[in-house]
């Protein structure tokens, strides 16, 4: 057996199990509408909780209105809207900008052609704006549009490298090097069920490794020290921004 038939073959086993610890995410229907929302929650989400994130959020939109208003709006404002997040400053500039520089370059704040255009070319057009990265706009493929991507952020790339599917050492070679051995059809549900596992039980620091299902496959050196310490119970960590958008 190819040795990337075997990883497909192990990720739906994965997947299964995943299925069985956090149940069946929801299908995801496409809704062009949603793609600022997604791209600006998204945007929000970056190194920080999804609850914090989520608030930030929920206060642009009720301060605002419209994305129109908030690329008007002073940075300030904005800034003083999502500093629940972290990282205020940075994120207010950037989607004021980004905002302001889409509205020149298309007419209006109005991303619907993206139903019409390939996955190629969405890439393109987000990524040409200043902070969004290809997690950024994989996500807004996925939760705007539908389409069968797989987002990677930190939770995706540390599991995926502990339970040996891929060696890389940034969350964008493991977009890479995933991409090509994820079973078709079920990558949403693989990206939200590894979030949920990474925060749960294949924590970054001190990891539930005596909890894991997965433990005979994992190639995590630390597992043996970890799974005579990890004692404590998993704590519920599911709150998904994107899936409330």
């Amino acid at each position: 057996m190819k040795r990337s038939d075997r990883l497909k073959l192990n990720l739906e086993i994965i997947a299964d199990e995943l299925c069985l610890i956090f149940g069946k995410p929801a299908s995801r229907l496409a809704d062009e509408h949603k793609i600022l929302d997604v791209l600006i929650a998204t945007k929000l989400s970056q190194n920080t909780t999804d609850k914090s994130s989520y608030k930030a959020f929920n206060r642009l939109k009720e301060k605002f209105g419209s994305w129109e208003n908030v690329a008007e709006a002073k940075e300030s404002e904005i800034r003083e809207c999502i500093k629940v997040c972290g990282l205020a400053n940075t994120k207010a500039r950037d989607i004021k900008l980004m905002l302001i520089e889409m509205i020149a370059k298309y007419g209006k704040l109005d991303l619907r052609f993206f139903k019409n255009i390939s996955d190629e070319e969405i890439y393109d057009e987000l990524l040409s704006f200043k902070g969004i990265g290809v997690k950024t706009a994989s996500c807004v493929l996925v939760f705007a549009l539908g389409r069968d991507v797989f987002p990677v952020d930190t939770h995706v790339h540390r599991t995926l490298n502990r339970l040996g599917i891929v060696k890389t050492n940034s969350p964008d070679k493991t977009f890479e090097a995933a991409n090509i051995v994820i079973p078709e059809g079920r990558k949403y549900e693989l990206h939200t069920n590894l979030i949920k596992f990474g925060r749960n039980i294949c924590r970054s620091k001190n990891p539930l490794c005596s909890l894991c299902s997965f433990y005979s496959r994992c190639v995590f050196e630390e597992k043996s020290t970890y799974r005579k310490q990890s004692s404590k119970a998993m704590l519920e960590n599911n709150f998904l921004i994107l899936e409330e958008i």
